[in-house]
C-alpha cells in the first residue's frame, strides 16, 4: 500500500471507533495515522484542524483520508474501496 491513510476521529465516537477497526483490520495498526483531535492540544491540534478542514470544511467525523481523496462518516465499503484500490 502506497497511499497515505489518515483518520481523523473523536476518542468518543462509536463510528470512529468503527472507522479505525475497520482500517486496522485491513491495514495492520500501524498501517495508517490516527488522529484523536479531541486528544491533541496547542500546535499539534492547529495542525491537525487545519488538515482537516482542507478536505472536510464541516469538521465532521471520522473522516478518512486515502491519498488526496476522502470518505466522511463510516461508510465502510467505500473506505475499503479506497484503501484496498479495487
Amino acid at each position: 500500500m502506497s497511499k497515505k491513510v489518515t483518520l481523523y476521529a473523536l476518542s468518543t465516537c462509536p463510528h470512529c471507533h468503527n472507522a479505525m477497526e475497520l482500517l486496522t483490520e485491513i491495514l495492520g495498526q500501524s498501517g495508517f495515522k490516527l488522529l484523536y483531535t479531541d486528544r491533541l492540544s496547542g500546535d499539534e491540534r492547529n495542525i491537525a484542524m487545519r488538515e482537516l478542514r482542507a478536505v472536510n470544511p464541516d469538521v465532521s467525523f471520522p473522516t478518512t483520508v486515502v491519498g488526496n481523496k476522502c470518505v466522511i462518516g463510516f461508510k465502510a465499503d467505500e473506505i475499503r474501496l479506497l484503501v484496498e484500490g479495487k
